[in-house]
């Protein structure tokens, strides 16, 4: 199994010091979110993709995947823009060499049937694209649909291997579907796993792995050996935790604990 976190935990910081903490900490990869405030964006240049791709070959570490915001089941979202955005995410993961992109549902309000059609029609639509670029889409069990159920319900009329699921672990559990149960239903489109650990369900502040109530070690022995998982700590939307950097070696220790069985 490898193991990465999320550039959401490190927000803004420079792709070179991302790379130094992936190696000081043994991470196998990162995961790099997309952002205009990030040093990865959509409208990077070609130029400046060239050297992200360096600054990761040259340290032996990997990038998982860009994690995106489209939300392919908004009722709100104009189709082109839409479409837009997921071509230039997915040329951005061609160039960084990055196999997944990440989507949301987000659909809000609508009733599930038509969100799920909603969902399942856009995503078919890009998967042709996706081809083109050699990158899969990754829808995540988040908001609208975050249950390994409910992303079932799009990812399998869709039926393209060029569009799977990112599992996220906070939020199949907060859905209340047990891990053995998310695994079986995604486990024919899963792309990578999101980990991470929470205080409560009310309470959803990051914590380090291990200190919350998640249950990571369950997670973990579902997953097949060449699985990518990724430790998303949310500093971005939580201010007030503690700074990742110092929690990442650690953290990597109890990753390795869970699969192994030391814990």
């Amino acid at each position: 199994m490898k193991f990465a976190f999320s550039t959401l935990g490190i927000p803004g910081l420079p792709i070179r010091d991302v790379v130094t903490l992936a190696s000081e900490a043994r991470f196998d990869g990162v995961e790099l979110r997309t952002h205009p405030e990030e040093p990865v964006h959509r409208g990077m240049g070609r130029r400046d993709r060239a050297l992200v791709v360096e600054e990761f070959e040259r340290a032996g570490i990997e990038i998982v995947g860009l994690a995106g915001y489209a939300r392919v089941a908004s009722p709100t979202v104009d189709e082109d823009h839409l479409r837009q955005e997921l071509e230039e995410l997915l040329s951005l993961a061609r160039d960084l060499r990055a196999p997944f992109i990440r989507v949301f549902p987000g659909g809000g309000e609508l009733p599930a049937e038509e969100a799920d059609a909603l969902a399942a029609r856009r995503l078919a639509s890009a998967a042709e694209m996706a081809t083109d670029f050699g990158v899969r889409i990754l829808l995540e069990t988040h908001d609208s649909h975050r249950t390994g159920q409910a992303a079932a319900r799009v990812l399998g009329p869709v039926g393209h291997p060029k569009v799977g699921a990112l599992w996220d672990v906070m939020h199949t559990w907060l859905g209340g579907e047990d891990p053995v149960t998310t695994h079986r239903i995604l486990a024919p489109h899963l792309g990578y796993v999101q980990v991470k650990d929470i205080a409560s369900a009310e309470d959803t502040t990051p914590l380090a792995l291990g200190a919350g109530v998640l249950p990571l070690g369950e997670c973990l022995a579902l997953l097949d050996d060449d699985t990518w998982v990724c430790w998303e700590y949310e500093k971005r939307w939580y201010p007030e935790a503690a700074d990742l950097p110092g929690l990442l070696t650690p953290g990597r220790a109890h990753l390795e604990g869970l699969l192994y069985g030391r814990r």
